[in-house]
């Protein structure tokens, strides 16, 4: 038995499932509805307060971007009808497409667009580096804006077209005006599909409606880019933590579409006639860690855990298939990547306990508590964290480990408060090569201090570092610039990389255009059967 099914939730899940899609059938018969299994349960609506992936799911449902990635990663206009930038670059107008709408009717405008990315700003990584350029957002008329710089910013589309982490979603612009402190619950969305509240039940089902209101683009999808008209009435998404449950529906042909398949049932699935089995693009495990208190506030107990991890040992517990794993990457971006650099990972390549304890002894940690948050629904986190637990033990950390589903670590994760106090101290998750692949797009290592990600990681010099790759134009020199980057990161260890993997996710064969699902953002306006 390995670590997913010892740990696996009761099989109740099933009947609960069927109980539900019992319920629903005379309902719905005449409904075309796509059933959808979560990778996870969602609490927070606001993906403009945090990076958890389900959040920023149930905002491509809901909310469209002015710009967005197509399948070959080009940013593309989406709410945007056309824009135009000076000679120097400092210079940007963007128009709107006439007669988009938001959900409760009201038009959108430019000054919902600016209050939007003025909201976005404050929180994402590109944030700081605008700002540094002398960003200026303001509105002309109803469907127009402008963005005056004061020095050129060579990367204005691909921030306007981030897929993840925090992309930019238009809302009106009341609720953009907000305080960010905390989520915002009202959904007024401005995208495919509408959020049914009334149907919402936390821990069991999401429901959305198609938007009869949605104005889509003319030409074809393409990744996040390109029209969004959904062939379906209906979605479901189905919040199933049990592996067994959710496997045995799709296969049943009860559910259309599981997110992420857990790692036992990929081989049985590969054989299944019934199913298709999708590879996602790149994944990076990580271990997050609070900078702000003890131990994780001093960067040599950072190093001394980064030097006890085998990524080996964690991409194993999570049990994937040798041809989905990898035994050690080098980069903190993603190996294989425009990006990869073995820069700064020399002292790190082998993991040895023994040292990493010298390490830990040397670094003058005092015992102190660490509270790690272990999820307990999602298998592949569960496996991570468990092997988090034993790592940090085997060198020697007092580790007290605080089991919660994942939505819940999403919530305490936010809390500022020392671990004793309710906080915490470090958790895994896993990021998507959307969230990693350079030293702006990166979550953690994007992060400019005084930023308001969970864990709150802040140097000065790679601060300054990611500014000068930021502002190299010359390729071979901002090469060196991404060099110097990563090696200051491997001293100051914003987080530490437990290894590199690719997931799947499946489909019921007959449902059409599930090989368009794009790096793992589930696009699901794509879908038909």
């Amino acid at each position: 038995m390995n670590l997913f099914t010892a740990f696996q939730l009761p099989v109740r899940f099933a009947l609960a499932l069927g109980v539900l899609l019992a319920a629903a059938a005379p309902a719905l018969a005449q409904t075309k509805t796509l059933r959808f299994v979560a990778h996870a349960d969602v609490k927070i609506l606001d993906p403009s307060f945090t990076t958890a992936y389900i959040t920023r799911n149930f905002g491509y449902m809901v909310y469209d971007t002015l710009f967005a990635q197509d399948a070959k990663g080009q940013p593309k206009p989406q709410m945007v009808e056309k824009y135009t930038t000076s000679k120097d670059g400092r210079q940007w107008t963007f128009t709107l497409r006439p007669g988009l709408k938001f959900s409760d009717g009201s038009v959108v405008s430019a000054a919902d667009a600016v209050a939007s990315i003025q909201r976005w700003s404050t929180r994402d990584s590109f944030g700081p580096p605008l700002r540094a350029a002398g960003a200026e957002w303001q509105v002309v008329d109803a469907r127009t804006f402008t963005l005056q710089l004061k020095q050129p910013f060579g990367m204005v589309l691909e921030a306007l077209a981030k897929p993840s982490g925090f992309p930019v979603m238009v809302m009106p612009e009341r609720l953009a005006r907000l305080p960010t402190s905390s989520p915002i619950s009202e959904v007024i969305g401005s995208g495919p599909f509408l959020f049914k509240r009334d149907e919402w039940v936390p821990g069991n089902k999401v429901v959305f409606v198609r938007n009869p209101g949605y104005v889509p683009r003319s030409e074809p999808a393409s990744g996040l880019a390109g029209s969004k008209k959904p062939a379906f009435d209906r979605v479901e998404w189905l919040y199933l933590p049990d592996a067994n449950s959710s496997i045995a529906a799709l296969q049943k042909g009860e559910v259309d579409f599981v997110e992420q398949v857990p790692p036992d049932y990929v081989t049985p699935l590969r054989s299944d006639a019934n199913v298709k089995l999708l590879p996602s693009s790149a994944q990076q495990g990580q271990l997050i860690m609070n900078h702000l208190y003890p131990p994780f506030n001093n960067p040599k107990v950072r190093q001394a855990v980064l030097k006890a991890v085998s990524q080996e040992r964690f991409n194993a517990a999570m049990g994937y298939p040798l041809d989905m794993r990898m035994t050690y990457c080098a980069t903190y971006f993603i190996c294989g990547s425009a990006n990869d650099t073995p820069a700064g990972s020399e002292p790190y390549r082998t993991a040895d306990l023994a040292k990493a304890k010298q390490m830990l002894s040397e670094s003058g940690y005092k015992g102190e508590k660490v509270v790690l948050l272990v999820a307990s629904d999602v298998p592949y986190l569960n496996a991570l964290s468990l092997m988090a637990l034993q790592t940090l033990r085997s060198i020697g950390m007092n580790v007290d480990g605080l089991t919660m589903d994942w939505a819940s670590i999403g919530a305490r994760r936010a809390k500022r408060d020392a671990p004793e106090a309710g906080g915490w101290s470090a958790y895994t998750t896993v990021a998507n090569e959307f969230s990693i692949n350079s030293p702006i797009v990166s979550t953690y290592l994007g992060a400019a201090c005084g930023n308001s990600l969970p864990g709150w990681p802040c140097d000065k010099t790679l601060d300054e570092l990611r500014a000068a790759w930021i502002g190299e134009p010359v390729p071979a020199k901002r090469r060196l610039a991404l060099d110097a980057f990563q090696r200051r990161a491997f001293e100051t260890v914003p987080y530490v990389n437990l290894g590199q993997y690719f997931p799947a996710s499946a489909a019921r064969k007959e449902l059409k255009g599930a090989e368009q699902i794009w790096g793992g953002i589930p696009n699901l306006w794509v879908l038909d059967k």
